[in-house]
């Protein structure tokens, strides 16, 4: 175990109130898909590009307290005269730089349809490695896939075996880990299959943490919300979602945890902050603070309109904040349709 005041700390900066994380971790294959989107070639320079961009945001740190990188990122410069190191520019914004250490989810032997997240070979070496290039906490991502007879009891007790090997690995390096334990939306399932899955999921997960000697108080959690699947023809609405996602972690999710990071998971942006929001307009005392660390949801605007044009900087810097500062207001419940309509 490291230090635990260090992890208490990093964490609670991590869930800080009004704020949120960045997750602009896309490894190499899914940059390439965003980039391909906006017609982009997906190059070093232009990846390095963009990712400037987001992070010299003017007074992005009003509503964003860390920013999860990929390896190429946390080693890359920005492109000020000085070339100062992205983990640095971020620092001194009062910005965590994190780190994703998995390295991807690959099927499940025996499992048809099933995941296994992988990367646990050579982590206490990288984790080192990754401290002395400025990373304050890590994320690894388990995914749980909704379908005929799955998802099954041994994908989510090795997922969840997984996560608290990890974390352990990462608490030891003075380093918080991200745990998120993703139940993914695709399918035609309704919430009830949802907020039955999500349930089993979480149980086994802390159970895990705790078998693994986990310290609770310096760890964020970053799950999926209690959702209709994507193709279920009755979609829940948003106030029903906040309730059965609140409801769901207050039966699961230990007090002593900081703080849950809501990841975007394929909702739009508006849906997904709509989201954050109605859980914490509904339920604005609850152990945890209840936040966001979202993906695409943050970049899907920026990058629409900055398209790889250094003439349109601006507005796609206009673009982040604006997404970044409705999530910032849904922090609070504060959130309102007038603001994208102002925008």
């Amino acid at each position: 175990m490291g230090n635990r005041t260090v992890l208490e700390e990093t964490a609670q900066h991590m869930v800080a109130p009004g704020k949120g994380i960045l997750a602009a971790d896309e490894s190499s294959g899914t940059i390439k898909k965003r980039f391909d989107g906006i017609g982009l070639e997906s190059t070093e320079a232009n990846r390095r590009a963009y990712r400037h961009l987001l992070f010299t945001t003017p007074e992005i740190e009003s509503f964003i307290s860390g920013v999860i990188l990929y390896d190429e990122t946390l080693r890359q410069k920005a492109l000020d005269v000085a070339e100062t190191p992205f983990s640095v520019l971020l620092a001194n914004k009062g910005i965590l730089p994190g780190i994703k250490v998995d390295t991807g989810a690959k099927p499940l032997a025996g499992f048809p349809g099933e995941l296994i997240t992988e990367g646990l070979d050579g982590l206490r070496k990288r984790l080192a490695e990754y401290r002395e290039l400025g990373a304050r906490f890590a994320k690894w991502r388990a995914v749980i896939t909704i379908g005929q007879r799955i998802p099954s009891a041994a994908c989510i007790d090795t997922n969840a075996h997984a996560l608290a090997r990890y974390a352990a690995l990462c608490q030891e390096a003075d380093i918080v880990p991200i745990v998120e334990p993703e139940v993914l939306m695709d399918g035609a399932h309704d919430i009830d299959v949802c907020d039955t899955v999500t349930e089993n999921t979480l149980k086994r997960v802390f159970f895990a943490l705790h078998e693994h000697r986990v310290y609770l108080e310096g760890i964020v959690l970053k799950p999926s919300m209690v959702l209709s699947g994507s193709t279920c023809p009755v979609e829940a609405g948003v106030e029903e979602v906040a309730k059965r996602t609140i409801n769901n972690f207050l039966r699961n999710v230990p007090a002593a945890v900081p703080g849950i990071a809501f990841l975007s998971g394929g909702q739009s942006s508006e849906r997904a902050t709509a989201h954050l929001n109605a859980m914490n307009a509904l339920f604005p005392h609850l152990p945890w603070q209840v936040s966001f660390s979202y993906g695409r949801a943050l970049q899907e605007a920026p990058l629409a309109a900055w398209r790889g044009d250094p003439a349109h900087t601006t507005s796609a810097q206009k673009a982040f904040h604006h997404r970044a500062l409705c999530n910032g207001a849904a922090r609070n419940g504060k959130y309102t349709e007038a603001m994208e309509r102002a925008a």
